[in-house]
């Protein structure tokens, strides 16, 4: 009687440890998600983690980002950047696909594969949209940000632009006018923190 109680006590205690391990959101992008050129603790997966951290949530952002990756790059290596301690992701890629004029509709496959390969491992995905360069024309403009739109109807959270607010703002950006300054990316983490909040709820429903 006694054993049978001591195993159940541990079974208890090893449930509760296990519910008491911090959420860890992958973060799986480019640069822009990779901090280029930033000091460390002043790119994006450290900030959002410590204004996560500061509203009370027991995360931990984990950096899958990769300077100079497309979409392409991120579905190769999708199953080993993110890995089996994944309880939600971001997806932030694209950014590169429109600075090489890349065929939209290669973007929409490889977002697509990457989407659904995330939701038969049944992760919450938040999903980061990007703008094309203007210097690219309006018609690709427009084909470009239909596939971030039509994609926005599956089962993700959706953010329509990663640099809103940070954009063609030189305040904000490297001398590259194309990656931001830690300040920048301040504003991008306070942005996009309620959609961050919100897969953390979607993640903690998970059975």
């Amino acid at each position: 009687m006694r054993l049978a109680l001591f195993l159940s006590a541990l079974t208890v205690i090893g449930a509760v440890t296990a519910k008491a391990d911090p959420l860890a959101i992958v973060a799986l992008g480019d640069s822009l998600t990779a901090g280029y050129q930033l000091d460390p603790g002043k790119g994006f997966v450290p900030q959002l983690q410590a204004a996560l951290r500061e509203k009370g949530h027991d995360v931990t952002v984990v950096d899958a980002g990769v300077s100079g990756d497309t979409t392409s790059g991120g579905l190769a290596r999708l199953d080993w950047s993110v890995g089996p301690e994944a309880g939600a992701v971001i997806v932030e890629l694209g950014a590169n696909d429109a600075l090489r004029g890349l065929d939209p509709e290669t973007t929409r496959k490889n977002l697509t594969a990457i989407l659904d390969r995330l939701d038969e491992r049944g992760l919450p995905v938040l999903l980061a949209g990007m703008l094309a360069p203007p210097n690219l024309g309006e018609e690709y403009g427009a084909e470009f940000e239909a596939v971030y739109d039509d994609l926005s109807k599956r089962d993700v959270i959706y953010y329509p632009f990663f640099l809103d607010g940070v954009a063609a703002n030189p305040s904000l950006n490297l001398a590259d006018g194309m990656h931001p300054t830690a300040e920048g990316v301040a504003v991008i983490v306070q942005n996009i923190l309620p959609k961050v909040e919100a897969l953390i709820t979607k993640a903690s429903q998970r059975p």
